[in-house]
């Protein structure tokens, strides 16, 4: 009697051993887990002065965005630009501080977004972005409008190497400003010409057929 109680009471407890762990490493799965692709980071004081923990090592474009701007757009990236209706002011020329919009592709379903830093000329641009072709931030990126009638709907981004080649043509739905619709730019675009005597010059194909993609593939932009 005596020896069924004390085996009976042995399985009772290396069943509830078993369990728990288990129990245990579903819950830190559910906890670590990310929503189809999103990378979640956690950031401490203000961006840039202090260090920011990152799941992955990955900054998405959208929270580098609301970092550095008034923007509080929710949504992915490729939600963007038709959630800024109504709210933001919207066009096809580049203003220091607004939002490049990029639409959704085969290789980024999800969009991205960057911000314009500087403007060169009618067809150039600078933009600050994160999470494009490495995996971290990037500043003064040069960007070209390949579109036929200069109008953004379709660019290329310059790859950071040393030889300043471009990339692939991205289509864009264009840009969203930090003012509300109708209202009028705060100042001038600042032309910057910094170092682009040797700028490489792009063309759109005549086919306008694909757009290829060198960009990672990710979800959330």
């Amino acid at each position: 009697m005596a020896f069924s109680a004390a085996f009976c009471l042995s399985v009772v407890s290396l069943s509830f051993m078993s369990v728990v762990p288990a129990q245990a490493r579903a819950h830190h799965g559910a906890r670590n887990s990310h929503f189809q692709g999103v990378h979640s980071f956690h950031s401490h004081g203000f961006f840039g002065r202090t260090r920011i923990h990152r799941h992955y090592g990955i900054l998405q474009c959208v929270a580098f965005v609301k970092q550095n701007s008034a923007f509080n757009i929710r949504g992915n990236a490729r939600d963007w630009w038709p959630s800024a209706a109504g709210r933001f002011a919207r066009g096809a020329q580049p203003e220091v501080g607004s939002v490049l919009a990029f639409r959704g592709t085969r290789r980024m379903p999800l969009g991205h977004v960057s911000l314009v830093s500087g403007v060169v000329d009618n067809r150039t641009i600078l933009v600050d972005h994160s999470h494009w072709a490495s995996a971290g931030i990037s500043r003064n990126v040069k960007v070209v409008d390949v579109s036929p009638n200069n109008d953004w709907s379709a660019v290329r981004v310059a790859l950071g190497d040393r030889t300043e080649r471009l990339g692939s043509i991205y289509p864009t739905h264009g840009f969203i400003y930090s003012r509300t619709p109708g209202a009028q730019p705060a100042h001038r675009m600042v032309v910057l010409a910094r170092g682009l005597q040797g700028m490489q010059t792009a063309s759109l194909p005549p086919s306008m057929e694909v757009f290829d993609d060198d960009a990672p593939n990710r979800s959330l932009r």
